[in-house]
């Protein structure tokens, strides 16, 4: 997780995109022991878990506020984070040897990468246009607490948006992190 203070929500944001591409161009050279990778893996998830997360909470709300055609942007990268989280709950649950992990890692890749090219080129500069400085601050400010407490695992059918993922994230990223010492994953 970025770990960026005075930062703001911008930067922190496209700093998660560059950290979990780092990983990607990783995973598609495809080598490395099967432990390597499905460390690999985890790490990945528990990255794009949180950093959805975040946004979820506050991201896509300011968009919808500060935004003319908010909801829209909003409700369009909402739905490609539940089908990015199907793909990462199927690729937790697959052995790394499996052919289907090489084809689902392709495919959530792809998926991630577009994703990142649409906030990176329209909603991150228009809510940079329509926030001041102190706002995109403040909201940066938040998305690193959220995501301190977010989920690591993925959760498709959990509620994406507030208030509902405001009052259950918290409790879901604990039993997780539970979840994860008890399994010895470090994630």
């Amino acid at each position: 997780m970025t770990d960026i203070e005075g930062e703001n929500i911008v930067r922190i944001l496209i700093a998660d995109h560059r950290s979990v591409e780092e990983s990607f161009g990783e995973l598609e050279q495809g080598v490395g022991s099967p432990e390597r990778r499905r460390a690999l893996m985890d790490h990945v998830i528990t990255e794009l878990v949180c950093h959805s997360v975040s946004e979820e909470q506050y991201l896509y709300p300011a968009a919808r506020e500060k935004l003319a055609d908010g909801d829209e942007l909003a409700d369009r990268a909402i739905r490609q984070h539940t089908e990015v989280e199907r793909i990462l709950q199927r690729l937790e649950e697959l052995d790394v040897t499996e052919r289907e992990f090489e084809r689902l890692t392709g495919r959530l890749i792809d998926f991630a990468r577009e994703h990142i090219a649409d906030e990176e080129s329209t909603l991150l500069p228009r809510l940079s246009k329509a926030c001041t400085l102190e706002e995109l601050d403040d909201l940066g400010k938040k998305v690193v607490m959220a995501k301190g407490s977010a989920p690591t695992r993925p959760h498709p059918s959990a509620p994406d948006q507030p208030p509902a993922n405001m009052v259950l994230d918290p409790g879901i990223g604990m039993v997780d992190r539970l979840r994860d010492a008890l399994s010895g994953t470090n994630r």
